[in-house]
């Protein structure tokens, strides 16, 4: 090596290592980047009963035109799911979340959707009728409906999955796709655990 190419190399080692950083950094199972959507497997959180605490307003019109609240639900185990019909991994997910939500309506788990970002309901209840998805879903085309679930979800966590205990309040959450049926299963009945209805 020559004593010109040496401090060459050592001025652009530190731009070299701040790059691959960037490069590590977008590929992690939560980048929305400019997608739109979270890729990967979903970052799963869940919340000793003593740390849970009770999102603010989830209210809205369904995709048929009905009034839906989560409050409406409460003293039951309720899984909400964030999705949009143009988002990739919600339609991964959509037969995961199918199959959950037959599997466990015969333990009193109800589900509601948060259609967000789709342009129109006639986009939505399209998504809808492909995958069978036999739970309502508030259509929230601004996604203001995410701002209840502040420190839980960002503005952008679509799709992500909040499981709310039968007192109302989070118990787990799913950043990104759901890739288990066992897996909301498992959080359905942990979000029991610790709570005397």
């Amino acid at each position: 090596m020559t004593p010109m190419t040496r401090p060459r190399l050592l001025v652009l080692l530190p731009v070299l290592l701040l790059g691959l950083v960037g490069v590590l950094a977008g590929c992690g199972s939560t980048a929305t980047g400019s997608k739109g959507y979270i890729a990967g497997e979903g970052v799963i959180t869940e919340l000793p009963v003593a740390k849970r605490q009770a999102p603010g307003t989830v209210a809205g019109q369904s995709l048929d035109g009905k009034r839906l609240s989560l409050a409406a639900e409460r003293g039951k185990v309720v899984v909400v799911n964030v999705w949009g019909s143009w988002c990739p991994p919600c339609r991964a997910e959509a037969d995961v979340l199918v199959a959950a939500a037959h599997d466990l309506r015969s333990r009193g788990v109800v589900f509601l959707g948060i259609n967000s970002r789709d342009p129109s309901a006639a986009q939505a209840r399209a998504f809808v009728r492909r995958y069978d998805v036999p739970y309502p879903s508030i259509y929230d085309p601004s996604g203001k409906n995410l701002l209840a679930f502040r420190g839980t979800l960002g503005p952008t966590s679509i799709p992500s999955t909040v499981v709310i205990d039968p007192k109302g309040r989070v118990a787990a959450s799913i950043l990104g796709e759901v890739t288990s049926k066992q897996t909301l299963i498992d959080l359905a009945e942990g979000a029991r655990q610790g709570v005397s209805s």
